[in-house]
């Protein structure tokens, strides 16, 4: 599978610094989003930690004993050994970004969302925590592929609130889990099947917040895939958001 991918951040009308960050690395079939949270710019400290770890693990690191012992004793599916990885790699960003925040006092309670997708020959493999969000474009529809981690997420999922209405809510950006500032994570992991034409998207809350997903698919149904991404920052800053946006596109070809 032939992959090509192209990114795009800005800080957006209201914030100071970009707490955001992002990965692209195509040769490993690596892609991360990452949106930090913490003052004194502690978020963009956070996120560039989380970026950095996730790659190292993935990338750069032999497998740890915990992703052996699943290949060895549970099961002999690459792809089950590869989300446990993904798992691992997360929780051992959220240990640098504690120690990190332990030592600096400027930095405590800082801590980061996380997406991160790893594009193994016709195998897709995501995991995620936190409010930032994947999606695959295919054969013209958009299909969300993550579920925020947020207490609104919780209360749409129980019934007790409309889609509709959670846009509105005031505390829609409360996570119920973080790398970094929650400790140890359960991040949500999948894998599927990658199609040529298939376009990932990861982005930040900034992207989301003023579209909702009908908008984004139009703009995917009108935009090449070389300038998606920046396509896709520019009209969420037109359609008012307020946060970092931070995109990362990848498409599959044959």
């Amino acid at each position: 599978m032939h992959l090509e991918a192209y990114a795009h951040t800005d800080t957006g009308p209201v914030r100071e610094h970009n707490e955001d960050s992002m990965l692209i690395d195509l040769e490993a079939g690596v892609f991360v989003v990452a949106d930090g949270m913490g003052g004194h710019a502690a978020g963009e400290v956070a996120s560039a930690m989380a970026v950095e770890a996730v790659h190292e693990t993935l990338v750069g690191a032999p497998d740890p004993d915990e992703t052996r012992l699943v290949r060895e004793h549970e099961t002999d599916d690459p792809a089950d050994v590869l989300r446990e990885r993904l798992r691992y790699a997360m929780n051992q960003a959220s240990i640098r970004i504690r120690r990190e925040a332990d030592a600096r006092p400027e930095t405590k309670g800082m801590g980061t969302t996380l997406v991160v997708l790893v594009i193994d020959g016709e195998q897709a493999h995501l995991a995620h925590v936190g409010d930032s969000r994947a999606y695959l474009y295919r054969e013209g529809r958009l299909i969300r592929l993550t579920r925020d981690h947020t207490v609104v997420q919780l209360e749409i999922d129980a019934g007790r609130l409309s889609p509709k209405l959670a846009r509105e809510m005031p505390n829609k950006h409360i996570l119920t889990q973080s790398v970094g500032y929650h400790g140890p994570v359960e991040p949500d992991t999948t894998t599927r099947v990658v199609e040529p034409g298939d376009i990932f998207v990861l982005c930040s809350d900034g992207m989301t917040d003023p579209m909702e997903d009908s908008v984004i698919q139009k703009i995917i149904d009108d935009t090449p895939l070389d300038l998606l991404a920046n396509v896709l920052v520019d009209e969420a800053i037109k359609h008012g958001t307020e946060d970092n946006v931070t995109v990362v596109v990848v498409g599959a070809s044959a």
